[in-house]
This record gives C-alpha cells, sequence and structure tokens, in this order.
C-alpha cells in the first residue's frame, strides 16, 4: 500500500502506508480513482485549498472507492460498498453553519486538503462523507461526483431561466461539465469560448451549439452572429485567470449574470473598467466548494444524463503523481485520473 504525500514547495514522496483498524465513525476505502483537481495543482504549485494545508499530507479530495473495513458506530453502509466522498467538512457552530452558509464555515476541514485523502491505495475516511454510488457505476465515473457537485453550486447559484443563452468560458473539465448542465436547466443556446481546438470539438461532441476561439476570433462579435444578441445573459468563468474574467464581464448582456467559477490564484487581481457594470446593470458572483450537492451528482452520475467518460484524457499510477499533477495543467488534458493499480 502506498500513498504519495505533498511535503510542500512542489515536493512529492510515495511512502509504504499502514493503517489502522478504522476508528469511531470512519470507514478504510480501497481507492479506486481520485481526480487531479485545479485546487490540488493550486496547492502542489503554493496556493490555498478549501482549508489549510499543513504538509506532510495526502492530496486528493475526487475519489471514489470501495469499502474495506467499517469502525465502530458506522450506520447505513457495509463492506464492498461502492462510495464517493464529500470532501468539506463543517463545525456545524459557526455563525455561517447556524445561518444556512456551511461553504463559509470558519472552521472548515477536508479530505485531501488538510487530511489524508485519495491519491493513494487506501484512504480513511468519515463515514457521514461517504455517498454510496449504485451498483453498475463506473468507479472512474464516480470519481467525478466532487467536481459535478461543485458546478451544481454554481448552476444552482447562477440561476438559469429556461430559454436563457449562455457562455462557457474555458473547456476544460469543470466547462464540459457546466456546459452540459446549462443544457440541461433550460438554456436556449450554449457557447464555449476556449483556445484549444480538441477541446472546442469535444464540446461540440457534448452539446453545444458554438465553440468559438477567443484567440483567432473575435468574442462578442462571434457572439452576436450566434445568438442574434449583444452578449450572453450568462457567462460562467471557469478558467480563474482575470484575462478570461474580464472577457468574461464585457461578453455578459445587459442585465445579466457572470459567475466566476474558476479557482483563481490567491493573489489574482481584476482589472475591468467600471462604466459598463454599472450601465449593464450586471450581476457579479462567485460560487465555493459544494454544499449539499453531492448526492444529486451521484444520482447524475448513475443515471447517464451527462457524458463523462470522454473527459478524462489521461491515468496515471499514485507512484506518478507529480507527471499527473503536470498533464493536469496541460492543453493536452482535459481530465487526469490517478488511479489504484490492481
Amino acid at each position: 500500500m502506498i500513498g504519495a504525500y505533498f511535503l510542500g514547495n512542489k515536493q512529492i514522496e510515495t511512502r509504504e502506508l499502514n493503517f489502522p483498524e478504522p476508528g469511531e465513525g470512519q470507514v478504510l476505502l480501497r481507492v479506486c480513482a481520485c481526480g487531479v483537481c485545479g485546487t490540488d495543482v493550486h496547492i502542489y504549485q503554493g496556493g490555498k485549498g478549501s482549508a489549510e494545508v499543513t504538509p506532510p499530507v495526502i492530496l486528493g479530495h475526487e475519489f471514489s472507492g470501495y469499502i474495506e473495513k467499517i469502525g465502530p458506530g458506522v450506520e447505513g453502509l457495509k463492506v464492498g460498498q461502492l462510495v464517493t466522498v464529500d470532501p468539506n467538512i463543517y463545525c456545524g457552530k459557526c455563525l455561517p453553519c447556524r445561518q444556512g452558509q456551511k461553504q463559509m464555515c470558519h472552521h472548515m476541514g477536508a479530505v485531501g486538503v488538510n487530511m489524508d485523502g485519495g491519491f493513494a491505495d487506501y484512504c480513511l475516511a468519515p463515514y457521514a462523507q461517504c455517498v454510496p454510488v449504485p451498483e453498475g457505476t463506473d468507479p472512474e465515473l464516480a470519481a467525478m461526483a466532487e467536481p459535478i457537485a461543485c458546478c451544481l453550486h454554481g448552476i444552482d447559484r447562477v440561476g438559469i431561466r429556461p430559454g436563457e443563452n449562455v457562455l462557457v468560458v474555458g473547456g476544460g473539465t469543470i466547462g464540459q461539465i457546466m456546459l452540459q448542465l446549462a443544457r440541461k436547466a433550460g438554456a436556449a443556446k450554449v457557447v464555449l469560448s476556449e483556445p484549444v481546438e480538441k477541446r472546442r470539438t469535444l464540446a461540440l461532441e457534448l452539446g453545444a451549439d458554438a465553440a468559438i476561439d477567443p484567440i483567432r476570433e473575435n468574442l462578442n462579435e462571434r457572439l452576436y452572429e450566434i445568438l442574434g444578441c449583444a452578449g450572453a445573459d450568462v457567462v460562467i468563468e471557469c478558467v480563474g485567470h482575470p484575462k478570461t474574467s474580464e472577457q468574461a464581464i464585457d461578453a455578459a448582456a445587459r442585465c445579466g449574470r457572470v459567475m466566476l467559477f474558476g479557482v483563481p490564484h490567491p493573489d489574482a487581481v481584476l482589472q475591468t473598467k467600471m462604466h459598463p457594470i454599472f450601465q449593464k446593470e450586471l450581476t457579479i458572483m462567485g460560487s465555493f466548494v459544494n454544499p449539499d450537492t453531492q448526492t444529486r451528482a451521484v444520482a447524475l452520475i448513475a443515471s447517464g444524463q451527462l457524458k463523462l467518460k470522454p473527459l478524462i484524457t489521461h491515468r496515471y499510477p499514485v507512484s506518478q503523481l507529480e507527471d499527473a499533477i503536470n498533464m493536469q495543467t496541460s492543453a493536452e488534458s482535459i481530465k487526469v485520473l490517478v488511479v489504484t493499480e490492481e
């Protein structure tokens, strides 16, 4: 049994694991697959996660696994069951938690951020964070539950109304999921802005009405040609870069809503003209983690309504986590999985 420990400062060390018996309220999971998230990349590069990171720690919060052992006090789960882990753990006591805004928890913990996660052969997890996956579901697809859950929270917040036009900026994993969810929310037209050709091609295969190359084409002019009006009612930015965030704001229609969903670098600064925001009465919002949406994500995966298999482009063993992280930052990839070796 091995785990890939993050030591800080872009250092990963593979170590042998020797797990004790699960404690009170814990289950021991045999990890099947764990996705490399943009947050993992940020942490590896020295940024922040949803909770404070204190190395050494095993990262990886997008994972599925089979229950190997059950500790005392565990209810509703059984050995051999496939589950996915909702990583974020809230205190339930601080003011945001008590006001129904637990994603703003002052004392948030997270599996795979400040406690050992899924970049390992095995993982101890609180049973309350485990969401059972229906039988017959592909474990690799089950590992996509957490990013889908985050997207669902964003979709809930931005409130797409049937008949509205939606622009998704960025065609990575999140963008490809968002365009499918926007369609299911009733969007009349869904357009992707993405410079990488193969990502644009995939978006069209997944149901986008059009895909624009923002480097070689004028984004706003092409939007007008596609939509027949100036700007999109809803713009969802999935990159987390100041430049693409500025493009998102500029591409919004009058009274439009802009969701800045991509995870930015902690020091990133957005510089944009204020007057268009004022004149167009834009609503600009963020979306953080996945409060109460993991079960819905699992249900969507099991239903087969989302096309997820084409998003998985690369697979690496735990021992090659650094290669997996580097590939996730490459334009060659969409979703990179770390998979356990049988």
